[in-house]
């Protein structure tokens, strides 16, 4: 027999809002029924419409407030969604920090059963504003003129965005130049529907230590109406400019960036420091958004893995090397391994760059290559894994636990999947000693996390 909801779709209701989900909605519940609101902050009455029912939870809108959070922060109707991705944009910076910080305590106590275990207070950033070295923003035409900025929430219309309060200044300045000197020059944007027209992304990257910029015109064509003019005259308004790169994506597809790229002026990289350790940044290359936040994350991760220069340590996901450069000064031997080789390419190149000679960098999946590296004797005193959102593989963390590396330091970008992956190991044989969360990403719902996990001798 079918469960009678207590409410159904188009019903007016008041609510008083118990949690956030985590993606930041408001958590209201009728009659025990979970109601998913968004921009509803806990303790805060209101009345809502019921625009979504389904067997377990329902979507609500927020019609009006009868009782704020002292966590709200009012933000003109002009300026929601102006910035993209800001979930959290309607609370303020302290209440934010709360809600990340109780969210991975709650994750951790439901999911890995950890309840009991130590989580510091969050780490948040002094300015939590203009932290972004990096924007690629899509490109589209409104009433005859080109147009970019951010897609509106759940749609692929465009807000046409002169300035993000989360990106570097230089990168605001970069995108609003390129849009301007591409609607100057009458270059078409691209037609998502049609498949038709030329520009269909702008992406800047910054140095945030160096000031480097380099600017990428990502279109569906292989040529660019005017493009000696385009580049002459982004070499003209934007002197901090070092790199102009043309990439080509043809396809009918939301991924941004496609498979050719060419450089139309200057060089191929850009340059930055986390830290001592320099990195060149490619068009493709995967770097850290939050290079300020991405030090205090390694610094810690450097710590827990307590090195005293006669360890050997495997950094699982190591993408171009970030962490593994860091480890790297402070061990005897550090096995990196990617499955993306580009970012291996990245990795060694940046080792080069550094100096750094104790490293060794392998293509591969991580369940498979640090078996065979354990077969070969390279077993680790320390494991760092940073893995993407959907946490370690399995064969990796069973892996983890017949290798029994004295250590184990967790990154996470995720903490369910973190809690998850927490759990196999402690019933592996680990105990999670430490938790330091760190807001990488203010104003937005993600919050990542440095884990310390030691070996229980039996």
């Amino acid at each position: 027999m079918s469960r009678t909801l207590p409410v159904k779709k188009n019903d007016y209701i008041e609510v008083e809002f118990e949690d956030l989900t985590h993606d930041g909605a408001g958590v209201a519940k009728v009659d025990g029924y979970p109601l998913f609101v968004a921009s509803g902050l806990p303790g805060e009455k209101a009345k809502v419409k019921v625009i979504k029912t389904g067997k377990s939870y329902g979507v609500g809108r927020l019609i009006e407030l009868y009782e704020k959070s002292p966590y709200r922060v009012d933000i003109p109707a002009s300026e929601k969604h102006k910035y993209g991705g800001c979930q959290l944009e309607h609370i303020s910076y302290e209440g934010q920090l709360k809600y990340k910080e109780n969210q991975v305590r709650q994750v951790l106590a439901r999911i890995g059963k950890l309840d009991d275990v130590q989580v510091h207070p969050i780490i948040g950033m002094d300015n939590p504003w203009h932290y972004r070295n990096k924007a690629q923003v899509p490109v589209g035409e409104k009433d005859g003129k080109l147009i970019a900025g951010f897609f509106k929430p759940r749609s692929h219309e465009i807000i046409d965005t002169d300035e993000s309060l989360i990106q570097l200044p230089e990168v605001n300045e970069a995108i609003q130049t390129v849009k301007e000197i591409c609607r100057k020059l009458e270059i078409p944007a691209y037609d998502e529907e049609a498949h038709k027209g030329v520009l269909r992304h702008i992406m800047a990257r910054c140095g945030r230590q160096t000031g480097e910029l380099m600017v990428v015109v990502i279109t569906r064509t292989e040529d660019i109406p005017h493009k000696n003019k385009l580049i002459e005259e982004i070499i003209a308004r934007l002197p901090k400019v070092k790199s102009i790169i043309h990439n080509v994506n043809s396809k009918r597809t939301n991924v941004i960036l496609g498979e050719k790229t060419t450089l139309l002026w200057g060089s191929e990289v850009i340059y930055d420091y986390i830290g001592d350790v320099k990195f060149a940044i490619s068009a493709l290359s995967f770097y850290q958004i939050n290079p300020v936040q991405t030090k205090v994350l390694y610094d810690k991760a450097l710590e827990y893995a307590g090195l005293s220069g006669e360890e050997s340590v495997i950094d699982a996901y190591c993408g171009i090397g970030t962490i593994s450069l860091f480890l790297a000064q402070k061990s005897s031997k550090v096995f990196g391994v990617e499955v993306v080789p580009e970012a291996i390419k990245d990795a060694r190149r940046n080792a080069d760059l550094n100096g750094i000679t104790n490293v060794e960098f392998a293509v591969g999946q991580a369940e498979v290559v640090i078996p065979k590296w354990y077969k070969e004797g390279n077993a680790a005193d320390v494991l760092v894994v940073d893995p993407p959102r959907k946490g370690c593989d399995a064969a990796l963390l069973q892996t983890i636990i017949e290798m029994k590396p004295k250590k184990v330091v967790y990154v996470s970008c995720n903490p369910a999947t973190l809690a998850r992956d927490l759990r196999i190991l402690e019933d592996g044989g680990y105990m999670t000693l430490e938790v330091q969360p760190v807001d990488m990403f203010p104003h937005t719902s993600h919050v990542e996390c440095v884990v310390l996990m030691s070996r229980v001798e039996k």
